[in-house]
């Protein structure tokens, strides 16, 4: 597989595992799947934001920083999540993720 095939596996996981806390709602998350969800997502995105910033990263600058931006915007919705809980505040960051990857099988191979 590509390094872009296991971004996009990575992040559709990602989603699925947050659509089912979504679909599955505990409002006092009593088995913490919703906070290990998130903590995925955001780890995934960390490690998404670490091999955007360098340096020598073949997709252009104006396109890294737009997926820098959209980032930090994963960020504050995780925590806002985690603060504020709400099932409908998921859906944003499934449709992030799953865009993504679509957008990543589409795109040509390494």
């Amino acid at each position: 597989m590509s390094g872009r095939e296991i971004e996009a596996m990575a992040l559709t996981k990602a989603a699925l595992q947050l659509k089912k806390c979504r679909n599955d709602w505990d409002p006092h998350d009593r088995g913490g799947e919703r906070a290990a969800s998130l903590e995925k997502n955001q780890r995934i995105w960390s490690i998404l934001q670490g091999e955007l910033a360098r340096d020598d990263h073949p997709l252009p600058r104006p396109i890294r920083e737009d997926l820098l931006s959209l980032s930090l915007f994963v960020d504050k919705r995780t925590f806002d999540v985690m603060a504020y809980p709400a099932p409908e505040k998921l859906d944003i960051l499934i449709n992030i993720n799953l865009n993504i990857a679509a957008g990543l099988r589409n795109s040509p191979t390494e």
